[in-house]
């Protein structure tokens, strides 16, 4: 398993979470999901889209940001913010294997508080006048150039 996690805050849509968790089984990446999340996590639509690689998953949910702070806390690990507000592009950024990604709402991002935690924020930069891509193909890019980085293909 590497050691490189992805974390989904408060996920809204179920099949971008499946397709996420799938990335995530066949990269071999634990995820962390920050709840609540606006979907039952049995959902038919997350299972659909993550089929069954959902059960080679490492899965950890964690019921509030608090909650995943505190466990954050005792890990030590760096928190690196995928956002629109960022200004440092994703490629530009000097990962560490031990890094957890974290990926906000795909209808709201993630709130000040969260953005003010984390220790490093990051950006794929877009076409003028676009906002954003779909979370699990952001997901996929940044975690493909981490992952590079690191040498954990």
């Amino acid at each position: 398993m590497n050691a490189l996690r992805i974390a989904l805050y408060q996920p809204d849509i179920p099949g971008n979470t499946g397709t996420i968790l799938r990335l995530a089984a066949c990269l071999g990446l634990s995820v962390d999901i920050i709840e609540p999340a606006g979907f039952d996590l049995s959902d038919r639509n997350l299972k659909r889209a993550g089929m069954d690689y959902i059960a080679a998953v490492t899965l950890t949910r964690h019921v509030s940001w608090e909650r995943f702070q505190a466990w954050r806390a005792e890990t030590g690990k760096r928190l690196v913010l995928a956002s629109t507000k960022a200004a440092e592009p994703y490629t530009r950024f000097s990962y560490r294997a031990d890094d957890i990604l974290l990926f906000g709402r795909e209808s709201a991002g993630v709130p000040d508080h969260v953005h003010d935690r984390a220790d490093a924020r990051i950006l794929i930069p877009m076409a003028p006048g676009q906002r954003s891509l779909n979370i699990a193909m952001a997901t996929a890019m940044i975690v493909g150039e981490a992952m590079r980085q690191t040498d954990a293909f």
